[in-house]
């Protein structure tokens, strides 16, 4: 098992990202709740089982019906992507929607890319 060091990416989220960030919450070990200004929220999850497993899922179907996630669980209908395990939910989990994912495999990095996406996404 290995833990994140998740109040370090808490204090990522509160002091980088504070234009966007409302609160962060640690829900668990290796777990974070992000609640954006906009009523929307991401939720950071690393497995305690599975090392290197993660999620960065950000939740917007109450919204407008969408959400954005980087993952690598290894879902055989994602074999094909270049980068599997690892993809990209780009508005949905459809096929078509499902891309390659470049995130960092650091977890402050990855918050960081993730939380930057968000940002420029909420700024279109």
């Amino acid at each position: 098992m290995r833990l994140v060091d998740v109040e370090k990416l808490k204090a990522i989220a509160e002091v980088e990202f504070d234009k966007v960030v409302l609160d962060v919450k640690v829900t668990d070990a290796n777990e974070l709740q992000i609640t954006l200004r906009e009523n929307s929220f991401i939720e950071v999850w690393f497995s305690l089982k599975l090392e290197g497993r993660y999620s960065f899922h950000w939740e917007r179907k109450a919204i407008d019906g969408t959400i954005y996630r980087h993952d690598n669980a290894p879902h055989k209908r994602w074999r094909h992507i270049s980068t599997f395990p690892k993809h990209f939910h780009n508005g949905s989990e459809t096929s078509e929607d499902c891309k390659e994912s470049h995130i960092s495999d650091q977890p402050e990095e990855a918050l960081r890319e993730f939380l930057e996406f968000v940002r420029e996404k909420l700024a279109d």
